[in-house]
């Protein structure tokens, strides 16, 4: 009895371990496959967020590289447009005895202003300063290295832009010395065109591109103008700087009575396509990246020139029978220059027509009121960049569009023609700073220049011509 009693506690104490047994086993089982599976789900939710992580940078690589490498490209169009491009231009349409004296003068501007830029009027355009002015944080490019200012480009080096900025402070001085072409001495030139780029190019660009400029219209400006690539900034500057000296200098010995004609069309034919060519780095390069922008600018570039081309061509014909090598050069940089300004805010058929109005208008002002008034512009440098870009920054205003670049917003109109008649008033007010900036300034520094070294080389030295008088040298050597 108790034996079987013994067996019975024994079989009930075996079959109550083996029931836990089996069913802590089971509970396992049970649990082991949602912990598995929860911890895969972790891990693979971790593996995706990495993989985001890691396209997104590798996205953002790839656009940084594309924008600066594009930039790059443009910065050596921009300088292309300088030497060789305006220094061909002009020294084809000099006479002969002053073709290394005119080129020498745009490739000077290379090396002077490269070197003044790096030193103080990167900054004094570009640093954070007021309304008029950058201040000198930037100055000796402090400051400017190779992470992006969201302000300016977000996509490329700070130094990238810096560099892409220069190119234009290059090419705006020398595009004055069209005007006094084959008669101000070397030196002159020189001090002339430093102080030109602190007192007038330097304010000028920080009004209208730099932080808190009172131009500006991305960053706060009180009076936002619009332009692009430089309509007021380097063509109303230069032109109108350009009449003041052809005017405040007088005319070269000799004219007009005397016929100075080109002495080489085809040097300047050359130049004016490389000037077309380099001009989509100008305008397309000034999207400041390489997207959709760039295309547009770049296509109302091309449009714009060709029909200002055509234009002048057509005017030409019209008055004297015929369309000159001359006249169509002169046609499409007359519209590039006009579109420079309106170039990342307009469609190709707006383009089309500023261009056709550019050639007719800069036309107009090169052999009607050029003769009218009787100064002497050698090159048309007030004719064809001052008028040409006055008149493409206030058709700016008239033709720009949001459709293109929603620059105040996707629900707010642009131009007069889209709605909105003020831009049309803060163009006018632009090209009026630019006017008087330019007019004043250039009379305060070519009255210093004249009464300290003198601007103006002597009869004799003009009769010679500058190649030898300033330079010792001549273009073409005739005896060899």
């Amino acid at each position: 009895m108790r034996l079987s009693v013994v067996k019975g506690f024994l079989s009930l104490l075996f079959v109550l371990m083996f029931g836990g047994m089996v069913l802590s086993g089971g509970a396992a089982l049970a649990q082991t496959p949602a912990a598995a599976s929860t911890a895969s789900d972790s891990a693979r939710l971790a593996a995706l967020e990495k993989q985001q992580a890691d396209n997104a940078t590798a996205i953002a690589a790839a656009q940084t590289a594309g924008d600066n490498g594009w930039m790059l490209v443009s910065a050596a169009l921009v300088l292309m447009m300088s030497g060789p491009g305006l220094a061909l231009f002009y020294g084809g349409l000099v006479r002969k005895k002053n073709i290394l004296g005119t080129m020498m003068q745009t490739f000077a501007m290379m090396a002077v202003v490269t070197v003044l830029w790096a030193l103080v009027t990167y900054s004094l355009a570009f640093g954070d300063g007021g309304a008029f002015i950058g201040g000198l944080h930037n100055a000796f490019l402090h400051g400017v290295g190779l992470m992006p200012d969201k302000d300016y480009a977000a996509t490329i080096p700070l130094q990238t832009f810096m560099i892409y900025q220069l190119m234009f402070a290059i090419i705006t001085p020398a595009l004055i010395t069209g005007a006094f072409a084959e008669r101000m001495k070397f030196s002159a030139m020189l001090v002339f065109m430093i102080l030109w780029a602190i007192f007038i190019y330097s304010p000028m660009a920080h009004m209208v591109w730099g932080k808190h400029g009172l131009l500006n219209a991305t960053l706060g400006g009180k009076f936002p103008c619009l332009d692009f690539a430089g309509g007021t900034v380097v063509h109303v500057t230069s032109g109108v700087s350009a009449l003041v000296t052809a005017i405040y200098l007088g005319k070269r010995v000799g004219y007009p009575k005397i016929p100075m004609p080109p002495h080489s069309v085809v040097l300047s034919f050359i130049g004016a396509c490389l000037l077309w060519v380099g001009w989509f780095g100008f305008n397309a390069g000034s999207a400041l990246g390489a997207g959709t922008l760039a295309t547009s600018a770049f296509v109302a570039t091309h449009f714009g020139a060709a029909a200002a081309a055509l234009s002048w061509s057509a005017a030409e014909w019209i008055r004297q029978g015929k369309a000159s090598a001359l006249g169509a050069i002169s046609g499409a940089v007359a519209g590039l220059v006009a579109i420079t300004p309106a170039a990342g805010f307009v469609t190709p058929m707006s383009a089309l027509w500023i261009g056709a109005i550019a050639g007719v208008f800069c036309y107009f002002m090169v052999v009607k009121v050029k003769a009218m008034f009787g100064y002497d512009d050698s090159l048309d440098a007030f004719g064809v960049h001052g008028a040409g870009g006055t008149l493409g920054a206030l058709m700016t205003g008239i033709f720009a569009t949001k459709g293109i670049n929603p620059i105040f917003g996707l629900d707010k109109p642009t131009g007069l023609l889209e709605g909105n008649p003020h831009q049309l008033l803060n163009q006018f007010i632009g090209v009026s700073i630019a006017w008087s900036l330019s007019i004043v300034g250039t009379l305060v520094i070519l009255f210093v220049v004249d009464k300290t070294i003198g601007l103006r080389v002597s009869e004799e030295d003009e009769r010679e011509g500058l190649d030898l008088s300033q330079h010792g040298e001549e273009g073409y050597d005739w005896a060899h």
